[in-house]
């Protein structure tokens, strides 16, 4: 199955010109190929399940580190800032990767149909693991990909298919991992809503007790559950949204260094560089102008 998938993806990735990652007319999907191995670069993961067909990819969040090859996937439950990098690539075999977000409403009904519900898992832990890509999982993903080749099929089919990727993660070997994250009342569920909360007001100043009363829980508590499931703090979470949204922003709308900084919500220049740079490996105009560069390679 995966050895389909490998020539699916390989074929689509040589015939869809030179964007990458490779959007797809399916809504969620996309495709990943990379001819060498990178250096770490940010983004923002949302609820996926992604794929190795070829090579192998390592995916930092915090202090914990997490690596996929062919044949396997890395499950993320919730939106969260990362690094990603390509670790086995090469021209001969590029990494070939497949991301899928997860469609939540089509999650949450998926879970109000299954005859026994899946205990969540205890203790409670990341909601980012590595689980085998395998049986009807990796059958799911070649036909998610195979519809590219039948666009008028994709709105009749799509939903069907992610309802089948749904159910084979919900009743899978980390079934009670996705469970505790779509239920409503869990302690998870809580912090996710203050996850929400932080990502859409990332460049104003953090207040934990906030945060801690939107979950429910006390600050400490709070904290510590934070810490859990992102293996980050939260000012940590903040400060990585901060940089890769200034990043974006130079990079894309052209703003100077100072503007960058302070709408992402810094009030100093100088702080802002320093942690850019620890971040990026080099100090913002001089990441910047690299980037430029080697844009049109």
């Amino acid at each position: 199955m995966v050895d389909e998938l490998r020539e699916a993806v390989k074929r689509y990735t040589e015939t869809a010109g030179r964007q990458n990652p490779f959007t797809t007319a399916v809504s969620g999907l996309t495709l990943l190929r990379s001819d060498r191995e990178r250096r770490p670069q940010p983004l923002i993961h949302k609820p996926a399940l992604c794929a190795a067909v070829q090579g192998a990819k390592r995916e930092i969040f915090g202090d914990r580190q997490l690596e996929y090859r062919a044949g396997q996937a890395l499950i993320v439950s919730f939106e969260t800032p990362a690094f990603g990098t390509m670790v086995e690539a090469s021209p001969g075999e590029p990494f070939l990767g497949v991301v899928i977000e997860f469609d939540l409403a089509i999650m949450r009904d998926v879970v109000s149909e299954l005859p026994v519900l899946p205990r969540a898992s205890e203790p409670r832990g990341p909601g980012i693991f590595v689980t085998d890509l395998s049986g009807p999982l990796a059958d799911c993903v070649l036909r998610l990909v195979r519809l590219l080749d039948t666009p008028a099929a994709i709105p009749i089919l799509y939903p069907a298919i992610m309802r089948e990727i749904c159910y084979w993660t919900l009743t899978g070997s980390h079934a009670g991992e996705i469970m505790r994250l779509t239920m409503a009342h869990t302690h998870e569920s809580t912090v996710i809503r203050a996850i929400h909360a932080l990502r859409r007001g990332f460049a104003k100043a953090i207040r934990i007790h906030e945060l801690a009363a939107m979950a429910k829980m006390s600050p400490t508590a709070f904290h510590r559950h934070f810490k859990t499931m992102t293996s980050m703090t939260p000012l940590q979470y903040q400060k990585q949204l901060r940089l890769i949204e200034a990043r974006r922003l130079m990079l894309s709308e052209a703003l100077n260094v100072e503007s960058a900084a302070f709408k992402v919500g810094y009030e100093s220049p100088s702080q802002f560089t320093r942690e850019y740079a620890r971040m990026f490996g080099a100090a913002p105009r001089r990441d910047i102008t690299a980037l430029r560069v080697a844009a049109p390679r």
